[in-house]
């Protein structure tokens, strides 16, 4: 089964001349953020004198908003991160505000730090599991959640009035302060007892062999840093900081490596995470991919077991397998859906009051423990439930639930337009009923469009393994005829 990145349509990017964005009305611009934050192509449409900018114009927005504190910022490998980590400390400074740098960390320690210090905001960049040549800058809030909407469009809209006249310069600037020391605070708090109430020792891990795949980014480093003060036999794979191999063949997007040391090395599990470590999944002994939705059915088995699970409500995404669904609702739980991507998830999580969610390509939440997805927490959580359990990774995979056929294909289709407004193409649209009509309830199809890569994500889903072979290669050569070798229907 092919897995999907988190992300849903994002609105059209804006055309930069150079990386420098013209002046231009607040009510005209177009926002600059995706699903998850600003991402693309660096040196074409990620710069650093748009990362100066946004440096700036989010320090202006955010004083207004929160009490002023320092902005805390982190960094993946990518060989760009250190050039956008300065453009936007000068922006930030620029705006007069202090600025804390962590330098290599994950993703979820900037959002801990952001929320546990009290900093008037948290920077992240990275592009996840996008490959080296991209890079992104990801917000979050003081509570550790990501940047609002409203807030984002406030940031889009300074910058580009960023040189007019009418935007105030502070009378002083702020600072820049190397501060890596505080990730030690992020480990200590991963090394909390596991499960306090489930009796975790202090060598939580114990008699396990585990390989840990780290994929050469943001977390290549702590790899014996948190999973070596439990008790387990690591093995460890692309685990040094590189910006040009991050994410390539490796990591949670190409897992083939860590299957096979898994079964060299005859270890209990494997965890395989992203650039910027938010998400993660897992193989069994024997190799079996342990995905997200598998993820979110054994961790809330748990949590429901103890109590913890209000309403025995998971909230996952339009994404989640019909067959985790179907299993779920089977042990008297209840699944809510939303789009694709984590903040969909957490957003609903918050207003359910739900305290587990995430989505199939490996972002867990768990308000329990962390204000956002980690892939290290949910890594660690997993193999500890595993343990507490008394029978192996094997034996709870199969005994949990039998996924429905899905198959996932992209078609890459480099006309933004066309993309993002693929429901315009009749021949499509016509196509993706006839599938539905086909499937009836034993199956469904999901077409959307990448808020951070060129792809049209075409997914088909069945009952039956030829259902879905039949209907997606379908859709894809429509999509194909229509939105890539000849022009869209009308």
């Amino acid at each position: 089964m092919t897995t999907s990145s988190s992300m849903t349509n994002d609105p059209p990017g804006l055309q930069l001349n150079g990386g420098m964005m013209p002046p231009s009305s607040t009510t005209a611009n177009p926002s600059i953020f995706g699903t998850d934050g600003i991402r693309g192509h660096v040196g074409n449409f990620l710069t650093a004198p748009l990362a100066l900018q946004v440096g700036f114009g989010a320090g202006q927005v955010l004083k207004n908003h929160f009490p002023k504190a320092p902005v805390i910022i982190g960094q993946d490998s990518r060989s760009s991160s250190p050039m956008l980590v300065m453009a936007l400390s000068a922006g930030f400074t620029a705006a007069g505000l202090e600025v804390w740098d962590l330098g290599l960390c994950p993703t979820a320690a900037v959002a801990y730090l952001t929320h546990q210090l009290g900093a008037i905001a948290g920077v992240m960049v990275s592009a996840s599991h996008n490959p080296p040549e991209d890079n992104g800058i990801k917000f979050f809030e003081p509570t550790g959640a990501k940047l609002s909407p409203q807030l984002q469009s406030q940031i889009t809209a300074i910058i580009g009035d960023v040189n007019q006249s009418s935007t105030p310069i502070p009378a002083t600037w702020g600072k820049y302060h190397s501060r890596s020391e505080l990730i030690q605070r992020y480990i200590s708090s991963l090394h909390q007892p596991l499960f306090p109430e489930m009796g975790t020792d202090g060598l939580p891990l114990q008699g396990m062999r585990i390989v840990l795949d780290l994929a050469w980014g943001a977390a290549a480093q702590l790899g014996e840093r948190v999973f070596g003060t439990t008790g387990a036999t690591l093995i460890q794979l692309h685990n040094r900081p590189d910006g040009e191999r991050i994410n390539v063949a490796c990591g949670s997007t190409y897992l083939k490596p860590l299957q096979t040391a898994v079964q060299i090395h005859q270890a209990d599990m494997g965890f395989a995470f992203d650039g910027d470590a938010d998400r993660v999944l897992a193989v069994d002994g024997q190799g079996r991919v342990i995905d997200g939705d598998y993820i979110l059915y054994l961790w809330g088995q748990t949590l429901k077991q103890m109590g913890l699970l209000p309403d025995n409500t998971i909230v996952s995404t339009v994404m989640a397998n019909l067959g985790f669904e179907v299993a779920w609702k089977g042990q008297g739980g209840r699944l809510i859906r939303t789009g694709v991507g984590d903040q969909y998830v957490h957003s609903e999580m918050v207003r359910l009051g739900a305290m587990l969610g995430g989505e199939q390509s490996g972002h867990i939440l768990c308000r329990h423990y962390s204000v956002s997805g980690d892939g290290l927490l949910t890594a660690l959580h997993l193999a500890t439930l595993v343990k507490k359990s008394g029978v192996s990774m094997d034996h709870l995979f199969d005994h949990s639930f039998q996924t429905y056929p899905q198959l996932l294909r992209n078609v890459r289709i480099e006309d933004r337009q066309r993309r993002l407004n693929w429901q315009d193409c009749d021949a499509l649209v016509t196509a993706i009923a006839h599938a539905q009509q086909d499937l009836g309830e034993q199956g469904r199809v999901l077409v959307r469009a990448s808020g951070t890569e060129p792809l049209l994500r075409i997914m088909v889903e069945a009952i039956h393994p030829d259902l879905a072979h039949h209907w997606t290669d379908t859709l894809v050569r429509v999509a194909e005829g229509q939105l890539v070798t000849s022009p869209q229907s009308n």
